[in-house]
């Protein structure tokens, strides 16, 4: 499915929720031009492979958006494109000449996603993928997350801003202008623990043997035999009279975390050894 073929897309976004949304909305069929800082994209820097993957198949364009030159050659390439995508501050806009009503003037069907950290009225806001995360209780110190769940969340939700835009400019509606906050991604992700569901205790937060992490003769195991037919399955294959968390330990403690995967398998269960990454 190529949703977006014949959509040509303008990025300036560097680090990581842009180019993540930049290689959807390519994966989706748009034509996707990338302009970077002189120095290049900052996550070239510090994960060149994840860089790599994620401009696949886009043309990358270097310009100094500071000079009058570089703002010329950036006019150039919204002559024709559909869609700007940033990630810059209000202000840096500002600063750029890339202010939405200056903007939508001269490309008038131009549709802008803005990435910000917060949402208005606080676009000005420091802030990471780290500290959203934080303010919403997703962290477990000392340890870091091991993915970037507001930056990737923050990404997808740019993408389908990018989809309604164009459909209410295809619908012949005025062309819009849209901002994504990455906190607000957060707030989406901590909803099942603002709601108990998964907070200790809570159903998927350790209230439930037939849901969590279990300690294998070698490695750990996760399991997730929620529906009363998983429960059945493993009752019956662990030839176990009730399904308790004392039980289930014991049980698995028989065996090495792959092992006990290769049997979920043949037993069609929800069950995965819990790999480092």
């Amino acid at each position: 499915m190529r949703p977006l073929a014949g959509v040509t897309a303008v990025t300036l976004a560097v680090n990581t929720p842009g180019p993540v949304a930049a290689a959807r909305m390519r994966e989706l069929g748009a034509e996707v031009t990338k302009v970077e800082p002189p120095a290049g994209d900052p996550l070239e820097l510090v994960s060149r492979s994840w860089y790599q993957e994620l401009r696949a198949g886009q043309t990358i364009v270097r310009l100094d958006l500071k000079t009058k030159g570089g703002r010329a050659e950036l006019g150039g390439l919204l002559e024709g494109a559909d869609v700007l995508l940033t990630s810059h501050r209000p202000a840096a806009l500002e600063r750029l000449g890339l202010a939405w009503v200056g903007l939508h003037a001269r490309h008038p069907r131009l549709v802008q996603v803005a990435i910000v950290g917060h949402g208005a009225p606080d676009q000005h806001v420091a802030g990471h993928d780290l500290t959203y995360l934080a303010a919403r209780g997703l962290l477990a110190p000392p340890e870091l997350p091991r993915t970037l769940i507001a930056d990737l969340g923050g990404a997808e939700r740019a993408v389908s801003a990018v989809l309604g835009l164009l459909l209410a400019r295809e619908r012949g509606e005025e062309a819009g202008y849209f901002e994504v906050a990455l906190a607000e991604a957060a707030d989406s992700f901590a909803a099942p623990l603002r709601h108990g569901l998964t907070a200790p205790g809570g159903v998927l937060g350790g209230g439930l043997p037939v849901y969590g992490l279990y300690r294998a003769r070698e490695g750990w195991i996760a399991l997730g035999a929620l529906e009363p037919h998983f429960q059945e399955g493993l009752r019956n294959g662990l030839e176990l009279a009730e399904l308790t968390r004392e039980g289930l330990e014991q049980a698995f403690a028989a065996r090495v975390a792959e092992e006990w995967e290769a049997w979920a398998r043949t037993r069609d269960l929800p069950l995965e050894a819990v790999r480092g990454g």
